[in-house]
């Protein structure tokens, strides 16, 4: 479509499960011609160069680099809150005299929405998650906050909001109830969708990477079938899951097996890797879908959605978050099957994938959810939705 040039910034936290989902829409929009900035730590400067857009440096004081997370869900807020506060100068500092005619933001970015308040700029928020449905408080904020620790942290946001510029002084709505929203994920993953505030959110699927396809992984030729093994970017500290896995798919005659095992844990603890094994700290993950026969994923919505988009069953063994929530609507939706990691031992992953495999009704919705997926539009049509913004 034809639009104007502007400058487009793109506002994000560190963590590289928010960052991956987002990157094609920002290439293509700087294939589109546009003047694309994205303010970030340096820690993600590597993903964000190969897009094209300019990084605007934005230190963090999240714990991304460790994954040392609090397991008091108030506790984690908080940290949030707290890189808010420390990065809204820093934008300041960045974009008060070089403002951009739009903003895009991720869902933990909390800084880029006052930013462009203050600025009464428009702004889009880029979620890599499900989003907020109509009775979404109900169910969890109540709940939520009850925590020790609630009525305080609420305070603070309070209090930072007032001072911050923003035009937005009701905490709820600032943190979960974007003024528009485009949902990186498919629409099957999202709970109760029917309740979805479509005015504000477009769901536009996963925005995949087509060269990544093209050229990041090539399927042996003797390969019958290819299994992925993957706990994505963070939870991935999992040697005894990993041995699991060999002791259960090692030499399975006719699969080959792709097993990803992090950055944490080290190959060493493993023992010995059976021949049909390929064993990497990071795989091209959606490469290999394409051409996967089975995948056993962690459930990060990243995960779910591509292993949506190529169809192909899954068996899901949640680490941590909304994973659960997540693994418990793949098996809803037919197309895989879920096994806490306690209970992930040899005999009970073989099984799985014996039983997925075998299972028509798995083949048949994979089929159909990759049509649906794929129908959403991904990265062209987030790139088009964002052009329509600049009007």
């Amino acid at each position: 479509m034809s639009c104007r040039r502007a400058h487009i910034a793109m506002i994000g936290i560190p963590a590289v499960s928010h960052v991956l989902p987002s990157l094609e829409v920002i290439r293509e929009l700087v294939a589109r011609g546009h003047r694309v900035t994205y303010a970030n730590d340096p820690a993600v400067a590597g993903l964000i160069a190969e897009t094209g857009a300019e990084l605007v440096p934005c230190t963090s004081v999240l714990p991304v680099a460790d994954n040392n997370w609090p397991d008091d869900p108030i506790a984690a807020m908080g940290l949030f809150l707290d890189d808010a506060v420390q990065a809204l100068p820093q934008l300041r500092a960045a974009y008060d005299n070089d403002p951009a005619d739009l903003y895009l933001y991720d869902i933990g970015a909390y800084a880029a929405r006052a930013l462009a308040e203050s600025q009464d700029r428009p702004l889009l928020q880029l979620s890599p998650t499900f989003v907020a449905w109509s009775g979404y408080d109900e169910e969890f904020g109540t709940q939520l906050w009850q925590l020790p620790g609630a009525a305080e942290y609420r305070a603070r946001f309070a209090r930072w909001l007032a001072e911050s510029g923003a035009s937005t002084t009701d905490v709820d709505t600032f943190s979960g109830r974007p003024v528009r929203a485009l949902a990186l994920i498919t629409r099957a993953m999202q709970p109760h969708a029917d309740q979805v505030d479509t005015d504000a959110v477009t769901f536009v699927g996963p925005c995949s990477n087509t060269r990544e396809n093209e050229a990041g992984w090539s399927r042996p030729a003797d390969a019958e079938k290819v299994l992925l093994i993957s706990l994505g970017s963070a939870y991935t500290r999992q040697p005894e899951f990993y041995r699991q896995c060999l002791a259960a798919y090692g030499d399975l005659p006719g699969w080959h097996v792709v097993l990803q095992i992090g950055k944490y844990t080290d190959p060493r603890e493993l023992g010995g890797i059976p021949s049909n094994v390929e064993l990497h700290s990071w795989v091209p993950q959606r490469a290999i879908l394409e051409q996967a026969d089975a995948f056993v994923t962690h459930a990060g919505m990243g995960g779910c959605g591509e292993g949506l988009l190529a169809g192909v069953p899954m068996i899901a063994v949640p680490q941590a978050a909304e994973q659960f929530i997540n693994a418990d609507r793949l098996v809803e939706l037919g197309v895989a099957r879920r096994i806490d990691t306690p209970d992930a031992t040899a005999e009970t992953l073989r099984a799985a994938l014996d039983d997925l495999i075998a299972d028509a009704e798995v083949t048949r919705r994979s089929a159909l959810l990759r049509t649906e997926a794929r129908a959403e539009g991904g990265t062209t049509r987030a790139a088009d939705l964002i052009e329509n913004m600049l009007g």
